[in-house]
């Protein structure tokens, strides 16, 4: 049972890498970017890496408020 539910989660994290990819709108990409990260973490978990699932947690949250930040900011100066 394990093993269809990583499996689940490699194919849902492919699929939406391929959405992040293709999507126009930066603020619905850094969203889906998000949910690939949350996704990596639970791989992660289900690899018994408790340690590294953490630390992509830290990372993760960072790069994304980045990204959003960034995205902001860059949106403000053209308008």
């Amino acid at each position: 049972m394990l093993g269809i539910i990583h499996e689940i989660v490699l194919i849902s994290m492919i699929i939406l890498s391929f959405l992040v990819i293709e999507d126009k709108n930066l603020i619905s990409a850094v969203i889906k970017f998000a949910l690939v990260s949350l996704l990596m973490v639970l791989a992660l978990f289900y690899l018994k890496a408790p340690d590294v699932a953490l630390s992509a947690i830290v990372v993760g949250a960072l790069v994304i408020g980045l990204f959003i930040y960034t995205i902001e900011e860059v949106e403000g100066v053209c308008d």
